[in-house]
């Protein structure tokens, strides 16, 4: 099978980073005989530097063309960078928030799972963490809160702020029908978040999500306010397999389950349509003070292109292969500087990136 990738290396580490996901999906390429276009486009402050914006309607046009695109970082130091002192809308991150618009990328997939290899760095119990966990975070990412109307003005005399939540039916079905989809390929549980005993939004978010769920059977749903997700997350991460959420929830709810994974440098995230393009990318920021030292982690990157192969390329057991991967080489006590611990054998980005492929 021939697949079009449209690689963004960007800014910081992003080069490096992605070229070690690269020698993997090659390996995968290899071993099951597929081949993969790669075809490099500019976005972040190299795009500033090279073209004046941070990225061109040529790139977005680029980006469209491919199957799907893989992401490494942008951005930079935000108080000594010469970008930063731009009007927002040049600044490295619009070109972000501009291809998620162009490419309609709405819903955002974050998987927060917890290697035993690296329960050290869970800031939760052990006993709570035991075995691990595995969850996905699915985040609705172009609607509710921010990006409803808003307004500042005074009323009376006293200054007022409104933020306006609006969902649709049909903006809720399609993150719903998203979420059931992953949970398929997963453990089959949906917990659906919301704040349903206040909220007339929640209370539409609960109703849509009830009827999607009667086109799988197979599923498991539950719903779940979403102060008690926050005290769920803390008490028993392993309950959870999807959580599917609304966009300020899932904001919230991501960065915790981020938090006690333990790492940001092995958070690989993805962002869909309604077809089954996808943007993929670390976490993690550019990390402009280590860029060029061969220190960066890229396995957040390495799963993050294993995303791809799941969720846009309906490769399964491609991505199975990366992922078992990764595990056999923190296995063998492999480790990058974010991660070490006494013990355990330190490695620069490119040579992790070479033993994960070796693996493959």
């Amino acid at each position: 099978m021939n697949k079009k990738i449209t690689v963004i290396k960007g800014d910081g580490i992003g080069p490096e980073i992605v070229t070690e996901a690269i020698k993997v999906l090659d390996a995968v390429a290899e071993k099951f005989g597929h081949s993969f276009e790669y075809t490099d486009i500019l976005m972040g402050g190299c795009s500033i530097d090279a073209c004046g914006v941070p990225l061109t309607d040529e790139a977005v046009a680029t980006a469209k063309a491919a199957d799907a695109v893989l992401l490494g970082a942008i951005g930079g130091n935000t108080s000594t960078s010469p970008w930063y002192k731009l009007a927002p809308n040049l600044r490295p991150e619009a070109g972000l928030l501009k291809i998620r618009k162009e490419l309609g990328l709405f819903a955002n997939l974050r998987p927060a799972n917890l290697y035993d290899e690296l329960k050290f760095a869970c800031p939760l119990r052990s006993d709570i963490i035991e075995g691990g966990f595995d969850m996905m975070i699915m985040r609705e990412l172009t609607g509710g809160l921010y990006f409803g109307a808003r307004k500042t003005e005074v009323v009376d005399g006293v200054e007022t702020a409104v933020d306006t939540l609006s969902y649709n039916e049909d903006e809720i079905r399609r993150i719903a029908i998203k979420g059931f989809d992953i949970a398929m390929k997963r453990r089959k549980k949906v917990t659906s978040v919301d704040k349903a005993n206040v909220l007339d939004s929640s209370r539409l978010w609960r109703k849509v999500v009830n009827e999607v769920a009667k086109d799988y059977p197979e599923v498991e749903l539950e719903h779940m306010l979403v102060d008690n997700c926050a005290m769920q997350l803390v008490r028993d991460p392993k309950q959870f397999d999807v959580i599917l959420t609304e966009n300020m929830f899932g904001d919230i709810l991501s960065d915790e389950a981020a938090m006690v994974s333990g790492s940001l440098g092995m958070l690989a995230s993805a962002s869909l349509n309604d077809t089954k393009f996808g943007l993929y990318e670390p976490s993690h920021g550019s990390a402009p003070d280590i860029a060029g030292q061969d220190k960066a982690n890229p396995l957040a990157t390495i799963l993050s292109a294993s995303m791809m192969l799941r969720y846009s390329f309906d490769m399964d057991k491609e991505a199975d292969a990366i992922d078992n991967a990764v595990k056999q080489v923190l296995a063998e006590g492999y480790r990058t500087g974010d991660i070490m611990s006494e013990g355990m054998k330190q490695v620069g980005c490119k040579e992790m990136g070479s033993l994960v492929a070796e693996r493959v």
